[in-house]
């Protein structure tokens, strides 16, 4: 069979993606079949392809279809440094060799995962201006106002999509040049992360700008990130208390104060989208920390988010993926979100790069504010090879310099 075909050579490839980059593994066997997934090293995590391909050697002339033995055994060798770059090179390899095992049987991805149980999967509008203010030059109309935000609210209700996310930004006195505040990224660049009263009253006008032109049927979310402690993610929930949010996305490294800031929100909390494995997800769920479990499957690889989301199951609590990278990611993490039952909402981006639909072979259809799912064989695109070389990547410095830069 086909599916037992031994590996001949694994790749990583990159692509310009305006403000960051696209990464890609190739995993090729021997009797041809070739299996893809997407990767990221923007998101504080340079030197992912540099790892996997330490790892790739341990993999050739193995079969393409035993991934959890593979996963395993990289695990295992790994194990005294695991997590960190490490667990995103296992997860971008994983990813790959399920592509390619789903191509080898000639069925989508999401036959591997138990056959999916939706076939149309509700999607939010992430970024929702906050690309359109953070990098101009690629995402049109630039939001150079708080009438601009008012725009894009009204422009995601007429599309036709059902909920939108967007983050903290500050205007000046004449509610013009937003700037996004992110300190948890280094933007402005100073380590405390506290919120003052002019944060605070920019966010809610933020908010109540966008909610303007959206309407009273569109749900809200809001993305924190990183960038309070547990007292400044409080007083902004306190802030907003009346506002109707769909949920407020808060990371924290400590469990305890998640749960604290949970236990004390009058809107759902849903966190954890930077957590690597089983081991680092399991101490929210006794904590009760969050609603809604965010799982980065490109991270992670599909196959252990799956057992993640069971783990959240078991905890009462639903998940939703992370996703803000390239339209593989997307598929990848659809067919993730067309099997596990206790799926909440999935993440994409709508303001897309003027040359994404060239860099993959096929790009996600999205009607009524929901993903349709394909039945092509294995993740139901892959990138462009011919593409992808006249498209050669940028140097990057890696981390989140360009996360917050206006380009």
């Amino acid at each position: 069979m086909k599916v037992n075909s031994k590996i001949r050579s694994i790749e990583t490839l990159a692509a310009d993606a305006g403000w960051r980059n696209y990464y890609f593994v190739k995993v090729t066997t021997e009797d041809g079949i070739v299996g893809w997934s997407e990767y990221d090293e923007g998101f504080g995590a340079p030197g992912v392809g540099t790892a996997i391909g330490k790892l790739s050697d341990r993999l050739i002339g193995q079969p393409v279809g035993e991934h959890e033995r593979l996963y395993a055994e990289l695990y295992s060798v790994t194990r005294p440094a695991a997590g960190g770059v490490v667990a995103l090179a296992l997860g971008a390899i994983e990813n790959a060799l399920l592509d390619a095992k789903a191509k080898a049987l000639g069925v989508p991805c999401y036959e591997l995962l138990g056959g999916k149980i939706r076939d149309r999967i509700r999607v939010y509008w992430s970024h929702c201006a906050t690309w359109r203010i953070n990098h101009p030059t690629y995402f049109k109309p630039a939001i150079t106002d708080l009438d601009g935000v008012v725009s894009i609210g009204r422009e995601v209700r007429d599309k036709g999509f059902t909920a939108m996310k967007t983050n903290i930004f500050t205007y000046d006195a004449q509610k013009k040049n937003p700037k996004g505040w992110r300190p948890g990224f280094g933007s402005p660049n100073y380590p405390e992360r506290n919120v003052d009263r002019h944060v605070l009253r920019n966010l809610r006008m933020h908010l109540e700008a966008i909610r303007e032109g959206a309407g009273p049927d569109v749900d809200l979310l809001l993305d924190l990130n990183f960038n309070c402690s547990t007292e400044g993610y409080l007083k902004i929930l306190r802030a907003i208390k009346d506002l109707d949010m769909f949920w407020i996305e808060i990371d924290t490294y400590s469990p305890e104060a998640l749960g604290l800031i949970r236990r004390q929100s009058p809107h759902p909390i849903s966190s954890c989208e930077t957590l690597l494995g089983i081991r680092e997800f399991l101490p929210y769920f006794r904590e009760q920390a969050m609603d809604v479990a965010i799982i980065d499957t490109p991270w992670n690889g599909v196959w252990q988010s799956m057992k993640i989301a069971n783990l959240a199951e078991a905890h009462e609590v639903n998940v939703a993926p992370h996703n803000f990278y390239g339209h593989l990611c997307t598929m990848m993490n659809a067919h993730f979100a067309a099997c596990v039952p206790n799926l909440r909402i999935m993440e994409t981006d709508v303001d897309r790069l003027d040359w994404d639909h060239e860099l993959f072979t096929h790009v996600p259809e999205i009607k009524d504010g929901h993903l349709i799912m394909p039945n092509r064989p294995g993740w139901g695109t892959e990138p462009n090879e011919d593409a992808i070389k006249a498209r050669p990547p940028k140097r990057q410095t890696g981390g989140l310099a360009s996360y917050g830069r206006k380009s």
